[in-house]
C-alpha cells in the first residue's frame, strides 16, 4: 500500500498544477494534512472492525466535504472560506478535497483495498488488474474478472471479514511471538519514482515563483 511519504508527494504534485498564484507554504501544509488524514484510521482499528482502510478511508468523507464547500462557495450568501480566508482559502479547500479523495483514497485502491462507500455500504474494493487492445481480442481488461462489483473496481470482502494490518495494528504471529511491526515506505519502484517527482516537481514550482515575484 502506498506510504504516508508517497501521498503526500502527490498532494505536492496535485497542488502544483491546480493551485496557481495560491501554491504557497501554508497551502502545501493544508494539502499535506489533508492528504495524510486517512491513514490515521490505523489507530481506530485498535478499538474497532471498522478500522484501517474503512472508516477514513471511503469516498463519503470528500464527497460530503465537497458538498459543504459547494453550499458554502455558492450557495450561502457570504461564504465562510471566503470571509476568512479569501479567495486562496477557498481554492486551496477544494483542491484539499480532491487530495484526500483522489492523492490518497483511489491511490490506495491501486496497492491495497478500500471500504468505498462506508457507512452505507460495507464493501472492500481494489483496481487491480491490466487493460490492452489487441488486433485479435479487442479491448482487454482484468480488473473485474466477475460480474459483481462496481465500475473496474473487485469487490474484496467486508471489514469483518477483511483484515488489513498496519504498523500501528499489525498481524498477531502464529507462534505466539511478538508481532513485527512493518512501516511501508515505498511498496514499488514506481512508488519511489512518483515521490522523487512529486518532490522535484513542488521544490521547483516555488522556485519559479520565487524568480517570478523577483
Amino acid at each position: 500500500m502506498p506510504s504516508t511519504i508517497v501521498h503526500a508527494a502527490v498532494a505536492g504534485l496535485i497542488g502544483a498544477a491546480l493551485l496557481g498564484s495560491a501554491f504557497d507554504e501554508r497551502a502545501l501544509l493544508v494539502l499535506v494534512v489533508a492528504v495524510a488524514i486517512p491513514d490515521l484510521d490505523s489507530f481506530i482499528a485498535l478499538v474497532s472492525t471498522a478500522g484501517h482502510r474503512t472508516s477514513l478511508h471511503n469516498l463519503t468523507i470528500p464527497v460530503a466535504a465537497g458538498l459543504l464547500w459547494y453550499v458554502d462557495v455558492h450557495v450561502r450568501e457570504e461564504s465562510l472560506l471566503r470571509s476568512r480566508w479569501g479567495g486562496w482559502g477557498v481554492r486551496v479547500a477544494w483542491v484539499a478535497i480532491l487530495c484526500y479523495g483522489l492523492g490518497h483514497v483511489a491511490l490506495d485502491l491501486t496497492d491495497g483495498v478500500a471500504n468505498l462507500f462506508w457507512p452505507f455500504h460495507d464493501q472492500f474494493y481494489t483496481l487491480r488488474g491490466e487493460m490492452e487492445l489487441s488486433n485479435q481480442r479487442g479491448l482487454v481488461q482484468t480488473f473485474r474478472d466477475s460480474g459483481e462489483g462496481f465500475l473496474l473496481f473487485e469487490p474484496v470482502g467486508t471489514s469483518t471479514e477483511t483484515e488489513v494490518t498496519t504498523g500501528v495494528d499489525p498481524a498477531e504471529p502464529a507462534d505466539g511471538g511478538p508481532p513485527e511491526r512493518v512501516f511501508p515506505l515505498f511498496g514499488s519502484g514506481l512508488e519511489l519514482l512518483v515521490t522523487v517527482i512529486g518532490v522535484v516537481v513542488t521544490v521547483a514550482r516555488f522556485r519559479v515563483a520565487r524568480e517570478i515575484e523577483g
